[in-house]
């Protein structure tokens, strides 16, 4: 049975002869009223105390859950970000390595084409030079069988000493 502070206030003994003193004890019941008043005023507080305590509690539990899930999420996320780095960064390597490759594969190639030209080149000097030696040579030709038919001719008008030819002749050999 549950007695409220207004029940003892209010309550109401018998009035017997030889019993206790009635101002005595409506005293002691007023003090008790008050005390038992207070320690239920306290007793509500407490409980809405208690009850704000709690609701911030489950708050900061909220809060906490939310913060777990959030540090996972970023362990996930950075994971995720470094595999994806580390994917990227192999991607660029084997893309690089391909150019390079490429790059080296080509070089190959035009140092090939450079080296053909260079032969054909080469070949075709030869040939313009034996060309210009067989013409010149047959020109010498023509010339000396011309200088031999006007030797006599040559002779009055030179005034060289026949050094002409020889330069000639080694001019031709040095081609």
């Amino acid at each position: 049975m549950k007695i409220t502070p207004l029940e003892v206030k209010h309550q109401k003994f018998k009035k017997v002869m030889r019993g206790y003193d009635t101002v005595e004890v409506d005293t002691f019941l007023e003090m008790l009223s008050n005390e038992l008043e207070e320690y239920v005023r306290l007793n509500r507080d407490h409980k809405d105390k208690i009850i704000g305590l709690e609701t911030q509690l489950a708050d900061y539990k909220n809060i906490e859950k939310t913060l777990q899930q959030t540090l996972m999420q970023a362990q996930e996320t950075s994971g995720k970000s470094i595999e994806n780095s580390k994917r990227e960064a192999e991607l660029i390597i084997k893309e690089s390595e391909v150019k390079a490759t490429q790059i080296i594969e080509k070089a190959r190639l035009d140092f090939a084409k450079v080296k053909e030209e260079i032969s054909s080149l080469k070949a075709r000097k030869e040939s313009a030079v034996s060309k210009l030696k067989v013409l010149l040579s047959s020109e010498l030709d023509l010339i000396r069988a011309l200088a031999i038919g006007d030797e006599d001719e040559m002779k009055d008008h030179s005034k060289g000493s026949g050094k002409e030819n020889l330069e000639l002749e080694e001019i031709f050999k040095n081609l």
